[in-house]
């Protein structure tokens, strides 16, 4: 998978030099999205794998062409319609969609060589989706879109894999934006939720008019705090990071915490992998995180005395310190990527049967 960022990171840095200097669709294919194909693992020069000006009759239309078919093993995987690199490729979906009817291919994107928009038939069988289950942005190249992507490469090619998890990054994109609509404008429907809870009055129309206002500061006030408080922390991180020769002394059974500290987004999305791998067996309630200055933990029923794993991350090198042999016996396992995390499994749901 670092190869795979690698490489992206490299297309990027090649995008933003080239872009100027592009000026027409036919010299996007070639400059940034044959490119991609190959980062992919696909052999541009097979016209057996990866078809150019693929022929694609649609009805009483004849001769339509979709920029690029992958083929893999004889069949049709992957249609891909190029957009010039500084259009916006969410305005151009109806063309796409024309093509996957006819294609027998599962999924299609649609790119401008570094917004790249992956769609699948999820809502009706063999129509496509009017809006993308997956978008990767080249300048912007997160541990999950990578893993996602890496099933589409010709090596890791997995039908299923994809199908399995399209359904929710379909539906997760879908409610962060229903979340952000709500953040900026409450609806009526999220304040009379909310309010429901503490106001035993009836709720009329004056009175919802102003609690409407009321949700929003409150938004706005608790979303203006939360970064206030990671500022003030990044502000303090250079009096708070141990110096690596305290990192080497540091025992697995220290515990010390202290206020001074920043949650990263690694640690957020390493604890979003273990309540995943524990949801088989328990509620999401009773998984816990803490936070402190040397490890970010994950606990049994927010109890200091049922760790279930520990992420270090604060250092060059990352360790998950899982406690399956025992909450006194815990045991850091090196890790290169967050998705090595998913092979402690067994080890996590044993941590879990030994607290119950």
């Amino acid at each position: 998978m670092e190869d795979l960022k690698l490489k992206l990171q490299q297309l990027h840095e090649r995008v933003d030099s080239l872009k100027d200097q592009i000026n027409t669709e036919e010299a996007t294919k070639n400059a940034f999205v044959m490119p991609f194909i190959q980062i992919l693992g696909y052999d541009i020069f097979n016209p057996t794998e990866v078809i150019p000006e693929y022929i694609c009759d649609i009805g009483t239309k004849k001769g339509e062409k979709i920029d690029y078919v992958i083929k893999k093993d004889g069949e049709p995987i992957l249609i891909i319609e190029c957009k010039k690199w500084n259009e916006n490729v969410d305005a151009h979906n109806s063309q796409l969609h024309r093509y996957y009817h006819v294609s027998k291919s599962r999924f299609g994107v649609l790119t401008n060589g570094h917004i790249y928009n992956f769609y699948a038939d999820l809502e009706k069988p063999n129509i496509m989706d009017e809006k993308p289950f997956f978008t990767l942005d080249i300048s912007d190249l997160k541990e999950t879109s990578l893993k996602i992507l890496q099933n589409f490469s010709k090596n890791g090619y997995n039908l299923e894999e994809i199908l399995d998890s399209a359904e929710g990054l379909k539906y997760i994109k879908a409610i962060r934006k229903e979340f952000e609509q709500e953040i900026q404008e409450p609806s009526d429907e999220m304040v009379r939720l909310l309010v429901n809870r503490f106001f035993n009055k009836p709720l009329t129309a004056p009175r919802l008019v102003a609690f409407k206002e009321y949700t929003k500061k409150a938004f706005s006030t608790s979303i203006n705090e939360t970064i206030n408080f990671r500022l003030k922390n990044a502000l303090n991180i250079s009096e708070t990071v141990p110096s690596k020769a305290t990192e080497q002394t540091t025992t697995i059974d220290e515990n010390v915490e202290t206020p001074k500290f920043i949650t990263t987004e690694e640690e957020i999305e390493g604890s979003q992998i273990v309540k995943a791998i524990l949801r088989e067996i328990l509620p999401s309630s009773r998984i816990a995180f803490r936070d402190t200055q040397s490890y970010f933990g994950v606990l049994l029923d927010d109890n200091n005395r049922k760790p279930i794993c520990r992420l270090h991350f604060n250092s060059a090198n990352k360790y998950v310190e899982l406690f399956h042999n025992g909450k006194d016996s815990g045991e850091k396992k090196l890790i290169s990527s967050l998705d090595e995390i998913y092979d402690f499994k067994n080890e996590l749901l044993t941590t879990i049967k030994t607290y119950e």
